[in-house]
Order: C-alpha cells, then structure tokens, then sequence
C-alpha cells in the first residue's frame, strides 16, 4: 500500500475522454454504490455520465492503495456544503478532494489537515469575464482588466482556480464571499493572498500552488500551511481507474509543472496588513 504524511499531497489526473474500453467502464460501474448509480443516470449528456462513472471509480480505486479497504466498500457522507468526508475508520487521517473540467478528473490526497483542489479546461472554456467585478476583489478585477486583452482570459482563470481550491479546503463552497479575499502576483513564481477582516483568516495559515499539468488545463491546489513549516511536498500521477498499484506509474516531476506557489514566509506589513502585496501564503 502507499503510504502518504500530512507533509505531503499527492495528485492523481485521470483522463476521462480516452477511456474506450466498454469492460473496463462497466467494471468501474460495479464499484458504484446504489445512489451513485442513480446519480450517473441522471445525466443527460453520454460525455457527462462516463466523467461522473470515471470520477466515482477513481476516487474509491484509489484510495484503496493507502488503507485496507475494497473499492466498493468506501463510504462517505457529505459535510454541510456538500463536501465529501470518508467515514470508514480504517481511513485514519486520510483527506481527499475532487475537481474535474473538460477532459480532466483531479484527485488530491493528503494524510491530514485540509486540502482543496480545482481544475478548469482554460481552451474549452470561454472565460465570462463580465462576472469579475461581481466576485473578484476590486484589486483583482483592477489588476485583471489592466493586462493586454490576450492575456486576459488565463489570469481570469487563475483567480477563479484560486478562489476555488482555498473554499473548497475551508469546506464553506460559495457561503465564503469570493470577493472578500485577494490574489495578487508580486512576481513569476510567487502568489500572495490578503483576507478582508470579516473573513478572520490569516494568510500564513495557506500554501497555494498553480500548476499546468496539460497544456489546455490549469490546476490550483490549496493547502494549511504552519507558519515557518516547508510547504507540503507534491507528487503527481496519471491514472486510469482500477489500475493495480504494482502497475502505477512513478510520480513526475511536479517542478516543471509549477507555474507559481507561494512564498514560504510572510512579509506582512504592520503598517499596511489588508495589503495584498504584503502578504503570502
């Protein structure tokens, strides 16, 4: 089995359009339970019934390799906002979360804490940028509006994969108010992060890292962070579901993947603390 610490997170990418195979689908259907086959009927769309029967296969297939349980024998129950939590006691401190997009399935686990992860296809996908100014921050939609149009669509993409993975590890969804907290990028491989005081949230508490693991998919991942602590390592995977573990593939090198992360220690400043300059996660 893999073994995986609370200073560590591993990401599992698994490409639901090159999956073909009509046993292999129907394999990954029997690991569902009674209410998610339900569930997967309930698409309309052919594409999206196969990424649903992909994503429930993926998550229980693999999560297997870190505790001794069957595939089929997951069970979860869904927090206040929707979030999934597993409940089976041999899980241990075993974290999980989900994003998919357009041709993509991400799975991010970690042995502890919180973690939050989001995916978005950022060359299917038209970016609607009219909504920045309704959930962007005013420096965010200043600083997003300010670049050359060709470079607008990716940094819209950038916030938005942000602002997603940081509520998704709060477990809060959209209760959290988008606009209440700030990205800005003081340099290439750098993200820093400012909090609205109604948020009584503190930067030093969150690692971020945006990668691009394909070159039409843009993936933030979010993290708790102990201040002075290093950021947690990351590893990544490309998987098909129900692969036996003796057959997975070693991790790449997520550092030619990185596009940024956050500095290591925050540089806030005392005079100016709401400065999203002088901050970092």
């Amino acid at each position: 089995m893999l073994s995986i610490g609370s200073d560590e997170i591993h990401l599992w990418l698994a490409f639901d359009r090159e999956i073909h195979d009509a046993g292999l689908l129907a394999a990954c259907r029997r690991l569902l339970n009674p209410a998610e086959r339900q569930q997967e009927q309930r698409f309309h769309f052919a594409k999206d019934r196969q990424q649903y029967l992909v994503t429930r296969a993926l998550t229980r297939s693999v999560l297997s390799y870190y505790a001794p349980v069957a595939p089929q024998d997951w069970r979860f129950r869904k927090l206040e906002h929707g979030r999934p939590q597993i409940i089976n006691p041999q899980a241990g401190d075993l974290v999980f979360n989900l994003s998919h997009t357009a041709g993509l399935i991400v799975l991010g686990i970690t042995g502890g804490g919180t973690l939050g992860v989001d995916t978005e296809n950022i060359i299917e996908r038209s970016p609607p940028l009219e909504i920045s100014r309704r959930y962007f921050s005013p420096r965010e939609t200043d600083d997003l509006l300010a670049l050359p149009q060709a470079l607008q669509a990716e940094r819209f993409f950038h916030y938005w994969t942000l602002k997603e993975s940081y509520i998704k590890a709060r477990s809060l969804g959209l209760a959290l108010p988008l606009e209440q907290f700030s990205f800005h990028f003081p340099a290439e491989n750098e993200i820093d992060i400012a909090f609205d005081p109604r948020l009584d949230d503190q930067p030093e508490r969150w690692h971020f890292r945006l990668l691009r693991p394909t070159p039409e998919h843009l993936l933030a991942v979010c993290a708790a962070h102990a201040p002075a602590s290093p950021p947690r390592r990351l590893s990544l995977r490309r998987i098909v579901p129900l692969t036996p573990l003796a057959d997975v593939s070693a991790p790449q090198p997520i550092e030619t993947l990185l596009l940024r992360q956050t500095q290591s220690e925050s540089q806030a400043s005392p005079e100016n603390p709401a400065n999203p300059a002088n901050h970092a996660a």
